[in-house]
């Protein structure tokens, strides 16, 4: 008996030694320096720097897979590599703490590089980037059917919105950001909706994102004024499953996914109620991320057909919103003043789709902070430098 529990005595540590040493480092670090808010707007960089390159291996968050395709499809790595200056990459890598850079041309993968002890077959949260993607779907659901037209209003599809001043609003107008609800994006804030919405206690029976946005007053006329709004992405999200019956990952799947070469299975992170937080977090690969702008590049064409209905891409990256540089923004993409678009999320994510010179450059970092003119503006810069060595 002695010899049983000594033996157990041994073991037992040991286990607990080989699986501590198993798990994920950045997950070890995570479990080690627990965030003391819910919130990753809040958290330390270190701990962004590991959560979100291990979102999926915590366990905590939940998520809905985002399949790809069972068919292996070669990796298109151009034999022709784009020769960039190192000190400036370097520079550009460390002034945006960049975790990964893919560059495609010509649908060829010509430059990649990671940081922040990130590498390719891992997957990084896309925030905001998210948003482009669900627009991506509105088109997919016009073409399928499932969506009459775009000047239909948000109360049509989401019968819980009905009463609300969302029963004004037409689903062009949420993918624009013009529907005039009062909405506070200031990602400081710990008050603000941005901040609050995806912690709220829904109404019983009722999706979270519809349960509070229902409930917001108008700010202005709908189509009137810009107003950024994650909530109102959100919203178009569940707007898309209502009316495909679809939860928003099997959709983004079998429309995008399965048909981009993806290398990889991606996820997205659930809401309170179980539905795809639409708005943000999807995990993917950096390569991937780059093949979904190369698909949207090449007019979301699936075996020569465009899953979107004709004109609605061109649609979709022209500037409904005008800024005061030149700059504005489409259906969820963000548009330059030269007609080059690109999706764009906090922290420093970003996809950006030159048409005319077949380029794509997809990043990943975790800036010092969510959002700020001058990391912008660095990021900028690193995508016109990149696009210059390619012309």
């Amino acid at each position: 008996m002695k010899k049983i529990i000594l033996l157990i005595a041994i073991i037992i540590p040991i286990g607990v030694i080989l699986f501590w040493f198993n798990i994920d480092k950045h997950v070890r670090y995570l479990i080690v320096n627990q965030p003391t808010s819910e919130n990753p707007l809040f958290w330390t960089t270190e701990q962004r720097d590991a959560a979100f390159q291990s979102i999926e291996k915590l366990g905590i968050l939940p998520y809905r897979k985002i399949a790809k395709s069972d068919t292996t499809v070669p990796k298109k790595e151009s034999t022709n590599r784009l020769t960039l200056d190192e000190t400036l990459m370097v520079r550009f890598f460390d002034e945006q703490r960049i975790g990964g850079l893919v560059v495609m041309h010509k649908g060829n993968i010509v430059f990649e590089r990671y940081g922040l002890e990130f590498h390719s077959d891992k997957k990084w949260t896309s925030f905001s980037v998210a948003k482009s993607f669900t627009s991506t779907l509105v088109g997919a659901a016009i073409k399928d059917g499932f969506i009459r037209s775009l000047d239909d209003k948000v109360s049509d599809y989401i019968t819980d919105m009905r009463g609300s001043e969302y029963d004004n609003v037409t689903i062009e107008q949420l993918l624009t950001m013009t529907s005039g609800i009062q909405w506070n994006e200031d990602y400081s804030d710990p008050a603000s909706d941005v901040n609050q919405f995806n912690f709220h206690i829904p109404d019983a029976g009722v999706d979270a994102t519809v349960s509070y946005l229902r409930t917001l007053p108008r700010a202005h006329p709908a189509g009137e004024q810009y107003l950024y709004s994650t909530g109102e992405t959100n919203l178009i999200g569940v707007l898309i499953s209502e009316a495909t019956g679809l939860p928003l990952s099997e959709y983004l799947s079998e429309k995008v996914w399965q048909h981009i070469g993806a290398e990889q299975d991606a996820s997205w992170l659930l809401g309170p109620t179980g539905h795809e937080i639409s708005g943000c977090c999807i995990q993917a690969s950096t390569r991937d991320f780059a093949r979904f702008g190369q698909f949207i590049a090449k007019g979301a064409n699936v075996d020569g057909e465009s899953i979107l209905p004709e004109g609605y891409l061109a649609k979709a990256t022209a500037q409904h919103v005008q800024f005061d540089a030149g700059d504005g923004y489409g259906f969820q993409w963000w548009i330059f003043a030269d007609g080059i678009f690109h999706g764009r999320g906090i922290f420093g994510q970003g996809i950006f789709i030159d048409i005319k010179n077949e380029l794509v450059i997809a990043v990943n970092s975790n800036w010092p902070v969510a959002s700020s003119s001058e990391y912008r503006d660095k990021k900028y810069e690193m995508y016109r430098y990149i696009q210059a060595q390619i012309k």
